[in-house]
């Protein structure tokens, strides 16, 4: 097989052992000779040392990631089609693991889906798009055409597709922030909000101004098992965000639940989802770790079930070591809030927190509050967000549910 026609990046052994191990990634250390005027959002060919076909990719100066491979074939060409067909697995992968799951999932999840720096979801009618790499921010007008017409084939009504590139890392690619309608040839909706269902719950998605894409769908079936256990519980739902933990919890049959979160809009999100669902439950604006220490002085247990899902602390590698303090201080004020035989849910987002490092942190946090923790589940993200092997950025998410003794 022969490569196509391409400029070619020459990279080290250590970038093509990487390679070899399946990531997609090389870092501008790994480059030891590239072909004149390439230009950045270029697709190019990777050799090694004994000009040998590794693969191909966008390629971007801009960025430390300065090539995001597409693909490791050789016979691939980089036309419509090539996007076609990518997008194409990644809908009916969807439509696989989703089955009838489907008014609100994620289409295309970046690199698990060989789709570089590509985000997309939909919420009803409405996909919303976040593009973190200038190949493919030079190429949205036909991927997202492509990507219309490939879901309307399988039966879905796209009304809009509203680009949240309003992230500070598209500045780290060389690109500007902006977000707002992409015109595809129908009329623009008039409103930046839509009502999706997930688990038979009703939630109004913000997709201009929600955190990330507007609502967190990787959580999907973590929240189905915090249902299953909360049945007469009384419930502290912490960074509650849109209300979705602790919907569930009431559903659940929770005896009570209180929804908690920094953030006035995120609490006011979540009033608008209790009441459009019919449920009663409390909010209070505090900060998980004032929260949490009160509650945990006062040693009145008021609560037998915690959940904690906050942000990331850490994305990056320099401040793992401050993050995962901080994932012990609040797990350790967690279970010192909870009573004997009570529950803990805990979360962490950042995959810079590897789950060895994320369960270190609560073993230890359990050891410093003199208690025992029976391990109920460990999961990760619902199916839309795969796990790519050998790509351990697409593995970031871990959710655990723990019983205290």
């Amino acid at each position: 097989m022969k490569p196509r026609e391409l400029k070619k990046v020459y990279i080290t052994k250590k970038g093509e052992k990487q390679i070899e191990l399946g990531h997609p990634w090389i870092y501008e250390g790994e480059l030891t000779k590239i072909d004149s005027s390439i230009e950045n959002g270029e697709i190019v060919d990777v050799i090694n040392e004994k000009e040998k076909y590794l693969g191909s990719g966008f390629y971007n100066n801009n960025s430390k990631i300065t090539v995001r491979l597409l693909s490791r074939n050789a016979n691939d060409k980089f036309d419509n089609e090539f996007f076609r067909r990518r997008i194409r697995y990644s809908i009916d992968y969807r439509l696989t693991v989703m089955q009838n799951e489907t008014n609100a999932f994620r289409v295309i999840f970046g690199e698990a889906d060989e789709m570089p720096g590509l985000t997309v979801d939909k919420f009803n009618d409405i996909l919303v798009v976040q593009i973190l790499s200038l190949g493919i921010e030079l190429r949205k007008e036909s991927i997202l055409k492509i990507l219309v017409e490939e879901m309307e084939k399988s039966g879905f009504i796209i009304s809009g597709i509203y680009l949240r590139n309003d992230v500070d890392i598209r500045e780290k690619e060389g690109m500007k922030q902006y977000k707002g309608w992409f015109d595809f040839g129908k009329d623009i909706p008039n409103t930046t909000s839509t009502e999706i269902i997930e688990n038979n719950i009703k939630y109004i998605v913000d997709f201009e101004n929600g955190q990330k894409t507007g609502f967190f769908l990787d959580q999907k079936y973590n929240r189905l098992a915090i249902r299953k256990i909360a049945k007469n519980r009384t419930v502290l739902d912490c960074c509650t965000h849109t209300g979705s933990f602790a919907m569930n919890a009431y559903l659940g049959g929770a005896k009570k639940v209180v929804a908690m979160d920094i953030s006035e809009k995120a609490l006011e999100d979540s009033k608008n989802n209790f009441k459009i669902n019919n449920m009663k439950i409390e909010t209070e604006c505090a900060d998980v770790f004032d929260k949490l220490e009160e509650l945990a002085k006062n040693n009145k247990k008021e609560y037998d079930f915690i959940i904690l899902d906050p942000p990331a602390f850490t994305k990056s590698r320099k401040t793992i070591d401050k993050a995962l303090r901080g994932y012990q201080e609040l797990n350790y004020l967690a279970l010192k809030s909870l009573p004997r035989g009570g529950y803990l849910a805990t979360a962490s987002c950042s995959h810079f927190a590897t789950n060895d490092l994320f369960v270190n942190a609560i073993f230890k946090a359990s050891q410093l509050a003199g208690v025992k923790l029976k391990e109920v589940s460990y999961t990760g993200a619902s199916f839309d967000h795969p796990v790519l092997l050998g790509v351990e950025e697409t593995r970031y998410l871990k959710f655990y549910i723990f019983q205290v003794f």
